[in-house]
C-alpha cells in the first residue's frame, strides 16, 4: 500500500482543514489514503463528520506536539 496523500492544513481555522480534505478527495479512487495535519481543535469533530458524509473512514488519529494527524480512507 502506498503512503497517504498529505494535506498540510497546520495554522488554518477551520473550516479550512476539512476544506482541504474534501478538496483532494473530490476526483480519489475508492481505497485512496489522505493524511491531514491540522493544529484547529475543531478537526477532531469535522474530520469523522465528514467521512461519515463521504462514506469514508478513519483510519488512524494522533496527535504530537499539538498537531493532529488523521489517515482517512475513500471507500
Amino acid at each position: 500500500m502506498s503512503d497517504p496523500v498529505v494535506i498540510d492544513a497546520r495554522g488554518r481555522r477551520c473550516p479550512t482543514p476539512s476544506l482541504k480534505l474534501m478538496k483532494a478527495m473530490e476526483n480519489a479512487a475508492s481505497g485512496a489514503r489522505f493524511r491531514l495535519l491540522a493544529t484547529d481543535p475543531m478537526a477532531r469533530i469535522d474530520v469523522p463528520f465528514l467521512m461519515q458524509q463521504k462514506s469514508g473512514r478513519i483510519v488512524e488519529v494522533d496527535e504530537a506536539d499539538g498537531v493532529l494527524s488523521f489517515v482517512v480512507e475513500i471507500s
